[in-house]
């Protein structure tokens, strides 16, 4: 289902056909990667928060991990992350499969700084053995509730 829906909303964009499945788990960076062919900080890690009670997106390059301090300069808040029990009520999708596409209604997407240095960057597509192919300008107007860049990732420039 959750591929299904999310090739609905690409659809939109002229970009279902860009949607790809596997038969083994994408879910983690090093998986997908493999899967794909491609170097592991080409994936688009979409990271679910917890923001005062509201559900928050932050896609972030596969080589980048969360800033606490510059999440926090951010967002005033500590970063925490949604409970993977909690994913797909809160923002649509099951672990290994959240992507910034149909979200649920309400759930801000950012894009992290980390990712513009990619032509291509490979986001989840809806569940744990799926990705899609865009560029960083596709995947910045295909967002749902794309509300901004956003520079909280740290490793990926070492």
């Amino acid at each position: 289902m959750g591929t299904e829906k999310v090739k609905e909303y690409l659809a939109n964009f002229g970009l279902a056909d860009r949607v790809m499945e596997f038969k083994e788990s994408s879910a983690s960076v090093a998986e997908a990667a493999a899967d794909l062919g491609c170097e592991p900080a080409r994936i688009g890690k979409t990271m679910a928060f917890d923001v005062a009670g509201q559900p928050m997106l932050v896609v972030i390059a596969g080589d980048g991990k969360v800033d606490n301090a510059k999440y926090k300069a951010k967002f005033h808040c500590k970063a925490c992350m949604i409970k993977p029990d909690e994913l797909v009520v809160k923002v649509g999708h099951p672990m290994g499969g959240v992507c910034p596409f149909a979200v649920c209604p309400g759930v801000p997407v950012y894009l992290d700084e980390s990712l513009r240095r990619f032509d291509i960057v490979y986001p989840a597509a809806g569940t744990a053995a799926s990705a899609v192919r865009l560029v960083v300008p596709e995947l910045e107007h295909a967002a749902e509730n794309f509300s901004g860049w956003v520079d909280i990732a740290k490793g990926w420039q070492e």
